[in-house]
């Protein structure tokens, strides 16, 4: 019965996971919080370990799919920010499906390389927890200088310190806002989401035909460089206060240097799923959360036995299994939508979307710090810089937070 229950959870895990995965702005930390709203009500008809497992498997799903809205919508999840611009570039060579497929593969491949690791990392965890927090924030600084420099010309260096600091300011001002529903969503969807489409219209862009097939080869050094980047920077955010799957993108983009497009969505795709899964480990092993998920898990259960965390482990394996799926399902269907209508229609739809859930969430706020920070995300365009220099809307809080 209890593996009926645990097999029932993964599945309404998954589906919920397909619903937040698909839709901007609808995030599992939302979902987790409902569900810590009703657990006294759910607790009474079925356990704490069940509702845990339902919030894994819709967490492990949720990494799978939140490629899909990214690259074809512009739309993107707050983990997912840098694979705007490289996915939509593969969409426009008609390769929609298959920058959905490399995410996944980072995902599947993350997901297994992760479990196998979680046995020898359990031990080392709390020591190495420890040992690199107080360097946490040179490190990001060190990220920060190479990722600026290496705009080289001077110009452009220039730029990069503008674009840097105006997001790192905004994004200072907008995290410290008391009361303020879901920040980062109008904050991120401004800097890479409706600043790129508002780009898009500017220009015009036509969708081509997108092709189901498999012509995307990726050479076996890079995916093995993306892979161990997406486990190493995915894992750091598992362990680290205050750094995320984004600052971890940015990390692993400056430890790896220049891979190609192809190993680069791999990557993407493997630290959102690295990132989720290792939160497990910290939560076992430090007491400690480090994403809205795993905080409702303990808000249920408060604590987690080795059993327990072994079954939360295969949730996620097996609803891995399933996301890896549909997320190529869903890519397909994308694929064949998005060039039946007019993009340049999609494209006013989902910003007109992207500002309704902004009100929704923030009110006037909201707007204000859409129409702010979408203002600086057109800045990249407009001087030649990487539009991941915007990312310093997370990154100097989070600096600040370690430094000082």
């Amino acid at each position: 019965m209890v593996f009926v229950d645990l097999m029932i959870a993964i599945l309404c895990g998954v589906a919920a996971g397909i619903i937040t995965g698909l839709t901007p702005g609808i995030h599992v930390n939302l979902v987790s919080a409902l569900l810590v709203g009703f657990s006294g009500y759910l607790l009474g008809i079925t356990s704490g370990l069940t509702l845990a497992v339902f919030i894994v498997a819709m967490g492990i799903t949720h990494t799978f799919l939140d490629s899909i809205p990214s690259i074809f919508l512009g739309a993107p999840d707050s983990d997912m920010v840098l694979a705007v611009l490289p996915g939509h570039r593969l969409l426009l060579e008609g390769k929609g499906y298959e920058a959905v497929k490399l995410t996944v593969i980072g995902s599947l491949i993350s997901l297994l390389a992760t479990i196998w690791m979680i046995p020898f990392m359990l031990p080392v965890v709390p020591k190495l927890y420890l040992f690199i927090q107080p360097f946490v924030g040179y490190l990001l600084v060190f990220v920060v200088v190479f990722m600026i420099w290496k705009e080289k010309k001077m110009n452009k260096v220039f730029w990069a310190v503008f674009v840097f600091f105006v997001s790192g300011i905004l994004g200072i001002l907008v995290l410290g806002m008391p009361n303020l529903e879901q920040p980062l969503f109008p904050l991120l969807s401004g800097l890479f989401g409706v600043s790129a489409l508002i780009t898009s219209l500017i220009q015009d862009t036509k969708i081509p035909k997108q092709s189901i097939t498999e012509t995307i080869k990726v050479k076996f050094g890079a995916k093995v460089k993306a892979i161990i980047a997406a486990v190493f920077s995915g894992s750091l955010t598992g362990l680290l206060p205050g750094v995320g799957a984004a600052q971890a993108a940015v990390i692993a983009t400056e430890l790896v240097g220049e891979i190609g497009v192809y190993a680069f969505m791999i990557m993407i795709g493997g630290i959102n799923t690295v990132n989720f899964t290792f939160s497990l480990v910290t939560f076992f092993t430090l007491s400690k959360a480090r994403n809205g998920a795993v905080v409702a898990i303990m808000e249920i259960v408060k604590g987690i036995s080795f059993e327990q965390l072994i079954v939360l482990i295969f949730a996620a394996l097996i609803a891995g299994g399933i996301a890896a799926y549909l997320a190529l399902f869903f890519a397909k269907v994308f694929s064949k939508f998005i060039v039946k209508v007019n993009y340049k229609l999609v494209s006013i739809c989902v910003i007109g979307f992207i500002f309704m859930i902004s009100v929704y969430f923030s009110g006037f706020l909201g707007v204000l710090i859409l129409v702010t920070s979408t203002a600086v995300g057109i800045i990249p365009a407009l001087t030649g810089v990487k539009r991941s220099n915007a990312m310093g809307c997370l990154l100097l809080p989070v600096i600040i937070y370690f430094l000082f």
